[in-house]
């Protein structure tokens, strides 16, 4: 029988800074926000420090900006 207290399988919750981010809860993932799908910690690049969100990558993180009026096309 699977016990998630056993799992390390977990999504993170995180703090997002400038450079860096703080690991508020334990977990080895987190969840991008506009794309829905899961960031190992070790591969999380990118992230809104004003929105405390994290992104898959820099097309996810310019969906956002553009979703947000920050950039036009």
């Amino acid at each position: 029988m699977y016990n998630k207290i056993d799992s390390n399988e977990d999504e993170a919750v995180i703090q997002y800074k400038d450079g860096t981010f703080k690991v508020i809860r334990p977990g080895t993932y987190v969840i991008c926000a506009i794309t829905g799908q899961r960031i190992p910690l070790q591969k999380l690049c990118y992230w809104n420090v004003d929105r405390q969100v994290p992104y898959a990558d820099s097309e996810s993180s310019l969906e956002a900006e553009r979703r947000a009026g920050t950039i036009v096309d």
